[in-house]
């Protein structure tokens, strides 16, 4: 191994963080909290009462270098109900010739709600990123989740035109296979401007919930508030449904999403609204 490939290595982040909740007195409280550098936790906050705990994830390096292994195990016992967001948009930077990875795995036990709401992610132009997410869900248990990404510094006219991104997202329960979702984006002029690929469009999303089948009403409301001259839809999944984005705008797939999320909340979930203050800051 070369002096420069063992310097590399050596100057990368290995991150961890496990957060377990658990029921207590019909509140969901955070028991287990191990965090190990560049991850950090707030401490956790309940602004819709002691039902519904609100935490918020910092990285605190500031962004993900080649050579990063960032690595999340999240677990909510029976009966306990979550909002997980993050303080910062996350920011993975031009690789250093070694690949960058995050890998989450979430396990959801029964009657148990996981709201997963990071805010977006930046991939530079020359990133080499590969996600990995898995769900594990319980009898009666819901999961509602979004991810927001942007190719490239676009406010600097930058286009992701060099690295690769790779998604790998899965959600089971009780053995089923519910949603598979595999993506490759890899950065080259064809891509980006291809109308099988980015279509010259910077930013995607996917908005999903899985839980319980969804009314048509609810879809139909979905699409009403798609943006015009947006590329969006709606998907019903079996039990639950699916929205995609693909545009220009952060700001733009970020309102469609949050308009649909409070909507499941009131319709689904019983819960009326509440914005995390961190993403008004």
């Amino acid at each position: 191994m070369s002096k420069l490939l063992e310097t590399k290595i050596s100057s990368t982040w290995h991150g961890k963080l496990n957060l377990v909740y658990a029921n207590h007195q019909d509140s969901t409280q955070l028991i287990y909290n191990h965090h190990q550098a560049p991850f950090k936790v707030q401490r956790p906050f309940y602004p819709e009462g002691k039902k519904i705990c609100h935490s918020v994830i910092l990285h605190t390096a500031g962004g993900v270098v080649g050579g990063d292994h960032l690595s999340s195990q999240i677990h909510l016992q029976p009966q306990t109900n979550a909002l997980i967001t993050t303080a910062a948009a996350g920011k993975i930077y031009r690789s250093n010739g070694l690949p960058a990875r995050q890998t989450i795995e979430i396990q959801i036990d029964a009657h148990a709600c996981l709201e997963y709401l990071p805010q977006e992610t930046i991939l530079f132009n020359g990133a080499i990123y590969r996600q990995d997410l898995r769900v594990e869900l319980a009898t009666g248990a819901s999961y509602l989740a979004w991810e927001i990404t942007r190719f490239g510094r676009s406010a600097r006219g930058e286009k992701f035109l060099q690295g690769e991104m790779r998604s790998h997202t899965e959600i089971w329960q009780n053995g089923i296979p519910l949603w598979i979702d595999r993506q490759i984006v890899p950065g080259s002029e064809e891509v980006f401007h291809s109308p099988h690929g980015l279509a010259g469009k910077p930013v995607v999303g996917n908005l999903v919930w899985v839980g319980t089948p969804v009314s048509e009403e609810i879809i139909d409301e979905a699409r009403s508030l798609i943006i015009p001259n947006s590329c969006a839809g709606v998907t019903r999944l079996q039990q639950g449904f699916l929205c995609r984005y693909r545009g220009n705008s952060t700001s733009e797939v970020r309102s469609w999403f949050t308009n649909i999320w409070q909507i499941l909340r009131v319709s689904c979930l019983n819960r009326g609204n509440c914005i995390p203050r961190v993403w008004q800051i």
